[in-house]
């Protein structure tokens, strides 16, 4: 079981750069590949990015946030990152931080295990 506790989110002007964190409880951290997934008023919950369990060697990032938002992750603090600059109107949303126990990462939110509560990021123009 994995408990996951989202923060950083708040309000920001477009243009301007957020960093979301995600703290994981237990000690098997590092075996989970990592996601972040956004939802929208009246959207869908589209993926952001994703990183590789262990090292994190491996990352993956939709198109809309490629080039903008990093994702990275510290295995001594149950923690992954989610940095996300140039901010756009369209990035507002709540922002979800969810942990796979598979070495395949995957894009799809139905592939991941466990889920934080959220956290809102509201971006203005």
């Amino acid at each position: 079981q994995v408990q996951l506790v989202e923060s950083g989110g708040g309000l920001v002007q477009a243009g301007g750069s957020l960093r979301l964190s995600c703290t994981a409880s237990g000690r098997t951290f590092s075996r989970y590949a990592m996601g972040w997934f956004r939802q929208a008023p009246g959207k869908e919950r589209e993926f952001v990015a994703a990183i590789s369990r262990s090292s994190g060697a491996s990352t993956y990032y939709a198109d809309s946030v490629k080039g903008r938002f990093t994702i990275s992750r510290d295995n001594a603090k149950n923690t992954v990152y989610l940095q996300m600059n140039s901010l756009k109107p369209d990035d507002t949303a709540v922002y979800y931080c969810a942990a796979d126990d598979s070495i395949v990462v995957v894009t799809t939110s139905g592939g991941y295990d466990y889920w934080g509560q959220g956290t809102q990021v509201t971006v203005s123009s």
